[in-house]
């Protein structure tokens, strides 16, 4: 291995060792940030690339800044780049969850970080926003990709569609439509649709570790949608249908998920660790994002042959318009939600004002998202103790 190569895996280590830390947010922060170190800071990739990786890891299960995380480490370094990168940004979330795990075993009680949150959250909002900004200049590239974008995101708010249906259909129509120029009979269509996943049904006898692993391992390789389809379909399998969990520890291992940085589902840490202890808590993790590395090493060599036919343009530009799409209904349902804004005039507005200067300083200045998470948290510490 060569000095230039080590240097490689040595950056992509740093980089994202440093947002599994900071990560808090969820899937869309995450990619935010994600794009604001690899397109804007570093040039690694650009942002039309970025949007081809992001459109891609929309179509296949698992978690999508993880497999962002996997591919750009595959680009800049090879396998041993696809490793290191998907490693070092799961790990931090990892250890984290499975500390709480043992606190939460041994003492019956999680650690009260709500103070940090509260100034977290909205910091996230705003580097969401910056990003979407930057992707959606770049996404949106003609009126008919501004449609199909206001399609999915009608269809995704008040349909209730599914995620990935909702990105086919977006990139079904895009392929159509651009190449034929059939608009009203396709967008008619399309506002009519909607769809839902079905579950999958598995029947264990007991929990040894293998059949957790298993567990795991299908859900991992099956799980569309995000962190909130996680959520329920551990709800109907773990709780109803296997008993595995109470509903209160269902309840504390999502509130584990939610204020703890990296990808939600490191969840499968905390729900492992409760199940079968240690060796639990590794079996779920390796089960749930063993998909993602396998997914992402078959589909990234796929990209640039899928990019050259103009079909496949069509569709890839139309599904990267949608993935932007849904980042603004999620990022919507994220804000109402953060900000108390379904509480008019009884909203945040100190969270609201978090949120306007830590955009302001995103946008206009480019401050790093470290700095802007660091800054919230300090803000919400410091307005809990004086109140």
């Amino acid at each position: 291995m060569n000095t230039l190569q080590l240097n490689r895996l040595g950056e992509i280590a740093k980089i994202f060792l440093k947002l599994g830390v900071i990560g808090f947010g969820g899937p869309v922060a995450h990619i935010a940030m994600i794009e604001d170190e690899v397109v804007t800071r570093r040039q690694w990739l650009t942002k039309e690339h970025f949007l081809d990786l992001l459109g891609a890891t929309n179509l296949i299960p698992g978690p999508n800044s993880t497999e962002m995380a996997i591919h750009i480490g595959y680009i800049y370094a090879g396998w041993l780049g696809l490793i290191i990168a998907g490693i070092c940004f799961i790990l931090p979330a990892v250890l984290i969850t499975a500390f709480l795990a043992w606190l939460y075993i041994n003492y019956g009680t999680l650690p009260q970080f709500l103070p940090l949150l509260y100034g977290i959250k909205p910091a996230v909002l705003a580097i969401i926003l910056n990003a979407l900004w930057r992707l959606s200049k770049k996404a949106v590239k003609t009126k008919q990709l501004l449609i199909i974008a206001v399609v999915v995101c009608l269809i995704t708010w008040f349909g209730k569609i599914n995620e990935v249906i909702a990105l086919l259909l977006g990139g079904i129509l895009g392929m159509i439509w651009l190449h034929n120029s059939n608009q009203t009979n396709l967008i008619l269509t399309a506002l009519t649709l909607t769809a839902t996943l079905p579950k999958i049904s598995i029947t264990p006898v007991s929990v040894p570790l293998w059949k957790l692993g298993l567990f795991f391992l299908k859900v991992g390789s099956i799980l569309f949608g995000g962190g909130y389809l996680l959520i329920a379909f551990l709800q109907g399998e773990l709780v109803e249908k296997y008993g595995w969990l109470t509903q209160q520890q269902l309840l504390d291992a999502i509130a584990i998920g939610q204020f703890t940085p990296g990808p939600v589902l490191s969840t499968a840490t905390f729900i492992g660790y409760i199940i079968s202890g240690l060796p639990g808590a590794i079996i779920a993790t390796l089960g749930i994002f063993l998909p993602s590395f396998v997914f992402v090493a078959i589909l990234n060599p796929l990209i640039p042959k899928l990019s050259a036919s103009a079909w496949t343009r069509y569709f890839l530009d139309a599904v990267n318009v949608s993935a932007v799409a849904l980042m603004v209904v999620t990022s919507l349902q994220l804000g109402i939600t953060t900000l108390s804004l379904e509480k008019i005039p009884y909203i945040d507005f100190l969270g609201v004002g978090i949120f306007g200067v830590s955009a302001f300083l995103s946008i206009r200045y480019s401050i790093n998202s470290a700095w802007l998470v660091l800054g919230g948290s300090l803000i919400g510490w410091i307005f809990s103790v004086l109140g």
